[in-house]
């Protein structure tokens, strides 16, 4: 395990934020959503491709409180724009598991 300082914890831009749209990506190599995310007024909605297939439908996703990481800067992922990270922790097979916000914060808060 490596220690950072504070200083640089603080870089990292970790934002609550709800989902608001999903659809399938079958261009993706491996199977994955496309996944639109509200993070409030400062940032806007901001879209990502999010391999969480496994536990998640595109039902279930829409309306979620969700973590997303805002500042990693963009990435071409099978021709759709990634403009964030969602967040979350893989289970004993691998699957994606979502880091929520339980109660529900303001989209756009900072972790803290």
């Amino acid at each position: 395990m490596s220690i950072i300082t504070w200083e640089e914890f603080e870089k990292v831009n970790l934002r609550s934020g709800t989902i608001v749209k999903v659809e399938e990506f079958p261009r993706a190599k491996k199977p994955a959503f496309k996944v639109w995310a509200d993070f409030g007024p400062e940032i806007g909605i901001l879209q990502t491709s999010a391999q969480v297939t496994v536990h998640y439908t595109i039902e279930s996703l829409v309306g979620r409180s969700i973590v997303g990481c805002v500042n990693l800067g963009e990435k071409n992922i099978a021709g759709f724009l990634s403009q964030f990270l969602l967040v979350g922790f893989a289970d004993e097979n691998g699957a994606i598991c979502l880091v929520t916000v339980d109660p529900k914060a303001p989209n756009g808060m900072k972790l803290c």
